[in-house]
């Protein structure tokens, strides 16, 4: 069955609409009129193996938090409906990547227990027109409504588009392989409890 999902979120602060194929060649569409975010979710698509359709019109003349924010919430979301009931997944990933000095890392537990661990000191207030704060509000937003565990830092590193970058790659990389089937699992759920 194909691992495909769709979901459209309105609210007076944003308009958005996620389509993603856990299945696919990180292939992607995204307008979220934030450009260094698109470059980010173009990224995450990209070495996730995600295809990702990702349009979001939101209040930028306000800031670019509500925008950023939902979007995690909705991209979330639709990977875990197109995640179903987990079956066959390999459940845990995790990933070391290096962009220039900055090293990122992450380590996920597709687990339907949200909860995230974020760890990296940005020294600058903006990336292009995103706050650098609003990288952690994303991840946030991102793993509960996914419903993944998400440890995910920058130990080391200067330039802050590197940090940033590094962990996008990370969680995509992470995500690839935790999200991937196990045809030593092929039809079972990794847990002792059977069900996740």
């Amino acid at each position: 069955m194909p691992r495909t999902a769709e979901i459209t979120r309105k609210t007076k602060e944003t308009d958005i609409a996620v389509k993603v194929d856990l299945d696919g060649k990180g292939i992607s569409r995204i307008d979220t009129g934030i450009g260094f975010f698109d470059h980010m979710l173009t990224a995450l698509s990209k070495h996730s193996g995600i295809d990702m359709d990702i349009t979001c019109r939101g209040d930028l003349q306000v800031d670019a938090h509500h925008s950023i924010e939902d979007t995690g919430i909705v991209l979330g979301q639709a990977v875990n409906k197109a995640l179903g009931d987990m079956t066959g997944i390999r459940r845990y990933g995790s990933a070391m990547i290096p962009m220039d000095e900055a090293l990122g890392q992450a380590v996920i537990d597709v687990s339907g227990r949200p909860f995230i661990v974020f760890d990296c000191a940005f020294t600058a207030d903006m990336m292009g027109a995103m706050d650098t704060q609003l990288v952690e509000e994303f991840m946030r937003s991102f793993a509960y409504n996914a419903g993944i565990t998400l440890h995910i830092s920058c130990p080391y590193g200067t330039n802050d588009h590197h940090k940033a970058e590094a962990m996008f790659k990370a969680l995509a990389r992470a995500l690839r392989e935790a999200t991937e089937i196990d045809p030593r699992f092929e039809g079972e759920v990794i847990s002792t409890k059977g069900i996740i």
